[in-house]
């Protein structure tokens, strides 16, 4: 998981609350699990309970772009999210969604599914339980935490990358190391278009949160932006210490 020994054998100095945002690509996922691993935390990726809904409404007939239809079905399915960093589950209605979540026909509705007011209200009541259950913290990731599901979180971190890097890193993901220069370009212009679509809805779009620690993970790898975020949260739960001390 890339945790370096003296990352894992560290932690954070209080159950502190963490949101972590920002666009695909910037090492969002790898970064959280591994500093909540490292740091004894929870560990919850918001993006997988918008690709389980969206998932539900294609497996079950649902028109992903009518969202009408998609409010209307909304509160049908039964999400359930683990958060243990080591191995983080995802169920709907029972049903293993791990896998199922990850495929591009689900990659090519979630913007539509996740821009229904009434999805994002379900889900965001969702995400808040499970971080204010969190018994020693959590590390909770997505597009709208710092802004909207946890604006009161301990810490909000938003990571960025270039268009190019976040590209780079995504097609690698897909399709290893044997991308293309024309799979590269065209991961971009998804990437761009994803981006366009997550910020600019009407409903907790894809922002930067005023009180929130920006980190350029371009010229970065991933060990280094760990390191980086470790830091940061071990500040943050010191501090939150202090306070309850006083």
């Amino acid at each position: 998981m890339f945790v370096t020994v003296e990352t894992a054998a560290r932690t954070a100095p209080a159950a502190v609350i963490v949101a972590i945002d920002g666009p695909a690509g910037t090492g969002k996922s790898s970064t959280s699990k591994a500093v909540a691993a490292g740091l004894g935390l929870g560990y919850l990726d918001t993006g997988a309970q918008y690709r389980a809904i969206t998932w539900w409404m294609l497996n079950n007939g649902i028109d992903v772009n009518d969202a009408i239809a998609v409010a209307d079905a909304a509160a049908k399915p039964v999400i359930v999210s683990g958060t243990d960093p080591a191995a983080p589950t995802i169920t709907v209605d029972g049903l293993d969604a791990a896998g199922p979540i990850r495929t591009q026909e689900v990659t090519a509705a979630v913007s539509a599914v996740s821009a229904v007011a009434e999805v994002r209200t379900l889900i965001t009541d969702l995400q808040r339980s499970i971080a204010a259950e969190a018994p020693h913290g959590i590390v909770v990731e997505g597009r709208d935490i710092g802004i909207t599901v946890l604006p009161d979180a301990d810490l909000k971190i938003f990571l960025t990358a270039s268009p190019e890097a976040r590209a780079a890193r995504r097609s690698g993901e897909l399709k290893g190391k044997e991308a293309q220069a024309g799979d590269l370009a065209a991961t971009r212009e998804a990437l761009i278009k994803r981006d366009a679509a997550d910020s600019g809805r009407k409903t907790s779009p894809l922002a930067k949160a005023d009180d929130a620690v920006e980190v350029d993970t371009t010229e970065l790898t991933l060990e280094q932006v760990i390191e980086c975020v470790v830091t940061l949260i071990e500040g943050a739960g010191a501090e939150k210490a202090g306070r309850v001390a006083r």
